[in-house]
């Protein structure tokens, strides 16, 4: 049996389900996309787009279907720039979670929890939000740096 690294990619494809494959096609393409659409040069098409259809506003007498070109594409061109950027912001999104979770998770005096904020409630984060703002005050209050307090340090204070 071939077992040479293109082989057992072949076969771990083969393995997965569709859904997989096709959302792995996605992700590649909105990645690819989003850095050509978001470069100047696309900017720079765009604006050509429209010159030109502006140009040919009088050829056409300014008409509906005229207006309703321009419309129609823009409308068709946001429309999918909306999913590829939503895509691409809940990946980098996800990174940088991650990222400052290994960060929390690596410093010693970091509190813990913190780590995975995102799934708290509203009211859980307002809480944390006030927790953040007594530091804040009390460090200005005091003119000392506190980097590190305990949030029951703070409810003593009160």
């Amino acid at each position: 049996m071939d077992r040479t690294p293109t082989a057992e990619l072949r076969k771990h494809e083969e393995q997965r389900d569709f859904f997989c494959v096709v959302s792995d096609a996605f992700r590649v393409f909105a990645r690819k996309a989003s850095a050509v659409l978001g470069s100047a040069w696309a900017f720079a098409v765009a604006i050509v787009i429209i010159v030109v259809w502006a140009l040919t506003g009088p050829m056409f007498h300014f008409s509906d279907t005229w207006q309703l070109i321009i419309n129609t594409g823009t409308t068709i061109v946001t429309f999918l720039m909306v999913f590829l950027i939503q895509n691409t912001q809940n990946r980098d999104a996800k990174a940088v979670h991650l990222k400052l979770d290994e960060i929390i998770r690596a410093l010693s005096k970091a509190r813990n929890e913190l780590v995975d904020l995102e799934a708290l409630s509203d009211e859980e984060l307002s809480r944390l939000e006030d927790q953040f703002k007594r530091v804040r005050t009390k460090a200005e209050n005091q003119g000392t740096n506190m980097r590190h307090v305990e949030p029951e340090a703070l409810e003593s204070d009160r």
